[in-house]
């Protein structure tokens, strides 16, 4: 934790500044505190890191333009330094394996310290500035009272951020998933289209009420049809895609009254939930789905090469009006669980030769240029048989059927 004092004397505030700078390098180079952000590390990402400790890294591999010095800023993230000086991101381990001497996690680097690119015997190394000198870089210290724990600093591999509004978007369920869980019966003033703010009604399916049975206010997202995702190579069935379209909180839960039916005669009732709706992607209408709200996620996504040989295709790019996919927007994959697929496997997006004539050779030879990368993208989500990757570099726009397979060492 590093203090602040206003109105507190030179010498403490010179005393607090030392202790702070000395928590932030301690943190980073000898392990941060059992309260920071304990990400975890590979076995296989270790390995790399302490092999390439052992000589540093090829200055081949180095990015062209790799400054000499840099200042880790609030925001970077591990994967855009290692775009810094490595011609490919995702090597990150190696990064870390070029000064893992000095910083023994990875993923417990602050903002403010420097790192010094150093070449020698053509390999690179990196070091932390002032930790060869054995005093730890001046930190200057506001004269404002202020908490920070520092486990909150540390840089992520990857800005979890971007991510964090596909999380509880995109379901894939069976073909009878959907059809089986609650449903909006009917909204307030026969309204036909549904926004936040708006109050409807709600039961359960196959003969299950749906009840306000818990201890906390129950929380539902609201989806949508059932799209099939289907292989472009096979034309098989991998999943159904439920299209979110809002959220909602349940202010009361189903039952029945006694009701007279014009007739003078009494009958039981259904009384529907009371849903209220608390957050709209899209207008909503009688007929969409509910399904109860999954916990947050609160995870890091390293970026990592697939363990064995992957070879896949994009099923859909997320999004209803969207043909072609650009850099951080959401694709589907025919690879999940079942092959292995994992969040933070990155993959390498190719783009389909053309196909053309041989016109140089006075006949009419039919040509396939060759596949060449497009970008790469980053599994962050995944199903039994589909995962959603997030674009992480394109060149040119991604579509329905491009190939992926592992991006090249």
């Amino acid at each position: 934790m590093t203090t602040h004092l206003k109105g507190e004397s030179t010498l403490a505030i010179a005393k607090l500044a030392k202790l702070a700078a000395l928590t932030a390098i301690t943190s980073a180079l000898v392990g941060a505190p059992a309260w920071a952000q304990n990400y975890p590390i590979t076995g296989t990402q270790r390995d790399t890191a302490n092999l390439v400790a052992q000589r540093g890294v090829p200055l081949s591999d180095l990015a062209a333009n790799a400054p000499e010095r840099y200042t880790i800023k609030s925001g970077d993230t591990l994967w855009a330094i290692s775009r810094l000086y490595l011609k490919s991101p995702w090597r990150w381990p190696e990064l870390w394996g070029m000064n893992i001497d000095e910083i023994k996690n990875p993923h417990r680097i602050y903002p403010g310290q420097v790192l010094i690119l150093e070449r020698k015997d053509g390999f690179a190394r990196l070091r932390l500035e002032g930790t060869d000198q054995g005093e730890p870089p001046t930190v200057k210290v506001e004269p404002r009272t202020r908490y920070e724990m520092l486990g909150d600093l540390a840089l992520p591999t990857l800005r979890s951020s971007i991510i964090e509004a596909f999380l509880a978007e995109p379901i894939i369920v069976d073909e009878a998933g959907l059809k089986s869980a609650p449903r909006i019966v009917a909204a307030q003033d026969s309204r036909v289209l549904i926004t936040r703010g708006d109050r409807v009604y709600a039961r359960g399916a196959d003969g299950s009420p749906l009840l306000d049975d818990q201890p906390k206010d129950q929380h539902f997202r609201i989806f949508r049809n059932a799209t099939p995702l289907k292989d472009p190579g096979t034309g098989e069935i991998l999943g159904y895609e439920a299209q979110y379209v809002g959220k909602a909180v349940m202010a009361r839960g189903e039952g029945s009254t006694d009701a007279e039916d014009g007739k003078g005669k009494t009958s039981q009732a259904v009384v529907p939930a009371t849903i209220d709706i608390v957050g709209a992607k899209e207008e909503m209408r009688v007929g969409d789905r509910l399904l109860p709200e999954p916990p947050r996620q609160l995870q890091t996504y390293t970026p990592r090469a697939p363990a064995e040989k992957v070879e896949g295709r994009v099923v859909s790019v997320y999004g209803s009006a969207v043909i072609n996919a650009g850099q951080n927007q959401v694709v589907a994959i025919n690879k999940g669980t079942a092959d292995g697929m994992e969040p933070g496997v990155v993959l390498a997006i190719l783009k389909d030769g053309a196909r053309i004539v041989d016109k140089t050779d006075g006949g009419s030879t039919l040509m396939k240029l060759p596949d060449e990368r497009n970008g790469l993208l980053m599994v962050f989500r995944t199903f039994e048989r589909v995962s959603y990757a997030l674009i992480l570099e394109i060149t040119d726009g991604v579509r329905v059927g491009d190939r992926l397979v592992n991006p090249r060492p």
